[in-house]
C-alpha cells in the first residue's frame, strides 16, 4: 500500500501525520509553497496579528492530543473569559444572546409567543426525521420563525457562511434529528445528554496564529512535496494510480489509494477523465465568496464595551456585513496597546453581492456600519481585508449528492479527506483525518 494525498491543507497534513505514525507509505502533494490551506495567519505591519481562516479553535480531545504531540502545548492561548458572551443585532441594537433555555425565558430577547412555544416544545413526542429537511425547517417546526430569524440564521451565517433555508439538517446537525427521534423534544433530549458532562469546550488560539498548527504538521512530515501540482491521474494495471505533476520531482511510485484533500471543485477536475459522473456531482458543490475586513480603532473612540466574542447580524436586520468578531476582546495581544480590532465578515451565501465589491467600497461600508452600531467616533487607525473567492462549502443537497457519488469510488481506492467531507471546523477535520488514517492502516495490516 502506498497512498497519494493530494492537497496540503489541514486534513491532508493530518492524514499524512497519522499515516506516518502508523508506518504506512504516503506522498503528500501540495500545489502551493505554503502548507495549511484555509488556516492562514498573516501578520500585518503595525502589530496586528490577523486570521484569514478560523479565528479561534474549540479544543476537542483529539485536537488537544495532536497539539501535545506536536509540542504546541506552550503555544496554546486561552480566550478571555468574556468570550462566552455572544451578541446579536435586534432592532438596530446589539443584545446578548441567552446562552441557555432558562436564561432565554428570563430575558427579553424573544417575544412572549416564542417563549410559550419553547415551553410547548418540551411536550413534543418522538418523531421520525423529515427527509431532506433544512436547518430552518427543523427549527421552525420546533421553535418558530422568530428563533430562525434571530438565532439560527445568524449562527449558520457565521459558522457555514450559509443560508439555513438551504443547508440540510442531516449534514450539519444530525445529532438534533437523533434527539427528536429519541426524545421528541430537542430541549429535553439536550438536557438528558448533557448530564454529567462538563461545560463548554475551551476556546483557544495558538501564539503566532492558528497556522502554527499546520506549520508544525508540515515540519514533521518526511514525504511532503510542496510546490507540486497534480495535473492528472492515470489508472494503471492492478487498480493502481500514476500521477502527473507540474513539479520538478516526478511522482515516486504507482499508488494503491488516492486521498483527495481538495475542495470539491478541484477534486472534480482531477476525477473527470476517470469518473465523469462523480466529477460532475463534485463540481456542483457551492462555495460562496467571503471577504474578511479588519478594522482597528483607538479604544477611546469606541463607546461599546465589547465584552464578548463578537456580534452577529441577522439577515432580517438589513446590514452590510454578517457580523464581526471582537478580536482584541478575545486575544488582547493581537493588537497594539490602546486599540481594538474588529474582524468583519462580508459575504457568504446570504451576502454574496457585498463580498464581490471593490476593496475601497467594502472598507468604507464596513467602517460606516461599525461606526453606527458601536458608537465609534473618527476614522480607523488601520483597515485591511482578505478575500476568498470560494469560502466554505455549502452543506446542502448538492453536497449530499457529491458525497453519494463519491462513496462507490472507495472500492477503487479513492477517498475524500477535505472539509466538505469531514466538516468545516478544525476539530472535525482532525477527527476525520485521524479516523481515516486508522482505517487505511488497518486495511494494510490485514493484507
Amino acid at each position: 500500500m502506498r497512498i497519494a494525498i493530494i492537497g496540503g491543507g489541514l486534513t491532508g497534513l493530518t492524514l499524512a501525520y497519522y499515516l506516518q505514525k502508523a508506518g504506512v507509505a504516503y506522498d503528500l502533494f501540495e500545489a502551493s509553497d505554503r502548507a495549511g490551506g484555509n488556516l492562514l495567519s498573516p501578520q500585518q505591519a503595525g502589530g496586528y496579528q490577523l486570521e484569514a481562516g478560523p479565528n479561534s479553535l474549540l479544543l476537542s480531545s483529539e485536537l488537544q492530543e495532536l497539539l501535545h504531540e506536536l509540542d504546541l502545548d506552550g503555544h496554546i492561548q486561552e480566550a478571555a473569559a468574556v468570550s462566552q458572551q455572544r451578541y446579536v443585532l435586534r432592532g438596530g441594537r446589539y443584545q446578548v444572546l441567552p446562552g441557555s433555555p432558562p436564561a432565554l425565558l428570563a430575558s427579553r430577547f424573544f417575544s412572549l409567543k416564542t417563549k410559550l412555544g419553547l415551553l410547548r416544545e418540551l411536550l413534543r413526542r418522538p418523531a421520525p426525521p423529515v427527509p431532506g429537511e433544512t436547518i430552518a425547517g427543523f427549527f421552525e417546526r420546533h421553535f418558530g420563525a422568530e428563533v430562525v430569524d434571530y438565532a439560527v440564521n445568524p449562527f449558520v451565517a457565521g459558522i457555514y457562511a450559509g443560508d439555513p433555508r438551504e443547508l440540510l439538517l442531516s449534514l450539519t446537525f444530525p445529532q438534533l434529528a437523533a434527539l427528536e427521534q429519541q426524545h421528541g423534544s430537542v430541549l429535553r433530549g439536550f438536557a438528558a445528554t448533557q448530564k454529567g458532562k462538563g461545560g463548554r469546550r475551551r476556546t483557544i488560539t495558538l501564539r503566532g496564529g492558528v497556522q502554527a498548527l499546520t506549520d508544525a504538521l508540515a515540519a514533521r512530515l518526511t514525504h511532503y512535496h510542496p510546490g507540486q501540482t497534480v495535473t492528472g491521474i492515470n489508472q494503471t494495471a492492478h487498480q493502481q494510480y500514476a500521477l502527473a505533476t507540474s513539479g520538478s520531482q516526478p511522482a515516486v511510485l504507482p499508488y494503491s489509494h488516492l486521498a483527495l484533500a481538495l475542495p470539491a471543485y478541484a477534486a472534480a477536475e482531477l476525477l473527470s477523465p476517470l469518473h465523469p459522473a462523480a466529477a460532475e456531482a463534485l463540481a456542483a458543490v457551492r462555495y460562496p465568496p467571503m471577504t474578511l475586513v479588519y478594522s482597528a480603532y483607538d479604544r477611546a473612540a469606541v463607546t461599546h464595551p465589547l465584552a464578548g466574542f463578537g456580534a452577529l447580524n441577522p439577515k432580517v436586520e438589513g446590514t452590510y456585513s454578517a457580523g464581526a468578531i471582537w478580536t482584541s476582546s478575545l486575544f488582547p495581544d493581537r493588537v497594539p496597546a490602546g486599540q481594538v480590532l474588529f474582524t468583519s465578515f462580508v459575504g457568504g451565501a446570504q451576502f454574496a453581492r457585498q463580498a464581490q465589491e471593490p476593496e475601497a467600497a467594502q472598507l468604507a461600508a464596513v467602517h460606516q456600519e461599525l461606526s453606527r452600531l458601536y458608537g465609534i467616533v473618527g476614522e480607523p487607525r488601520w483597515q485591511g481585508r482578505y478575500y476568498w473567492p470560494r469560502s466554505v462549502p455549502q452543506f446542502d443537497q448538492h453536497l449530499a449528492a457529491a458525497r453519494a457519488a463519491l462513496a462507490p469510488l472507495a472500492a477503487h481506492g479513492i477517498v475524500a479527506v477535505a472539509n466538505w467531507q469531514a466538516g468545516v471546523s478544525v476539530p472535525d477535520c482532525v477527527r476525520y483525518a485521524r479516523q481515516l488514517s486508522g482505517e487505511l492502516a488497518q486495511g494494510e495490516a490485514a493484507r
